[in-house]
């Protein structure tokens, strides 16, 4: 019996020190500007939030960019895995370990530049139909607010696609992907939706060690100023 005990012992700490000897693996979704690909390189505001942090704290890393519900289910199943940017909300809170803010910001919905879509109010804009992604929070706000007709689809972009093309008549973005985005496409902002934290959310048996060692970098990287002139850097106005 007490051979059995130590060696259940021996094997819980084996798989401690593995986990601490694994790097942690980020996961993301294509959602310029946070986290996107160019030239196969991964870049963004929270990607190099990400990179400055995991330096400063001395922990090894890597980054993957995934479908957003999958990188959403693989933050809550795999061990040292997190995934970011996540909106932190009271449904989520429970189900990760955190490490925020990357940035606060509002979601908003917009619709086609010319596709007279323009809503009164938000009881009024329950008639048109909303596209988001799989596993989006705006996915359950949309829901809790009662919008009745909500189009889901695998990513981002393809939400986008949608809009585009007519399939929509709105879908919630960042306010400050906004900022961006209207430069470059025909969109406008019809309503805001919600405002939120955005941070980094690690499966529930993180090392709490590595997490205090991760916080305290993000914080010393916003309170020395690194984190609004990465956001400079991207043309965004703040976000904390």
């Amino acid at each position: 019996m007490m051979k059995k005990l130590i060696l259940t012992v021996l094997l819980g700490l084996s798989s401690v020190i593995r986990a601490h000897a694994e790097p942690v693996t980020f996961v993301t979704e294509e959602y310029p500007p946070f986290s996107y690909r160019e030239d196969r390189v991964i870049k963004g505001t929270s990607v190099e939030q990400i990179e400055k942090l995991m330096t400063a704290a001395g922990i090894e890393y890597k980054i993957e960019m995934l479908p957003w519900a999958r990188a959403y289910t693989l933050a809550q199943s795999e061990p040292m895995t997190c995934v970011f940017s996540t909106a932190h909300t009271a449904k989520r809170d429970p189900l990760f370990k955190w490490i925020e803010p990357l940035l606060t910001d509002r979601n908003i919905l917009i619709a086609k530049t010319g596709s007279g879509v323009a809503p009164k109010d938000m009881e009024d804009a329950k008639r048109y139909t909303i596209g988001t992604q799989r596993e989006d929070y705006s996915d359950t706000v949309l829901r809790e607010k009662g919008f009745p007709k909500i189009d889901v689809a695998s990513d981002f972009n393809a939400t986008f696609r949608k809009l585009m093309n007519g399939r929509i008549d709105m879908m919630p973005i960042s306010q400050l992907y906004f900022q961006r985005l209207k430069s470059e496409q025909p969109v406008e902002k019809v309503l805001e939706l919600t405002s939120q934290p955005m941070g980094i959310a690690c499966q529930k048996e993180f090392p709490e060690d590595l997490l205090t060692r991760m916080q305290a970098a993000l914080t010393a990287l916003i309170a020395d100023g690194t984190q609004k002139a990465i956001f400079a850097k991207y043309k965004l106005d703040g976000g904390n």
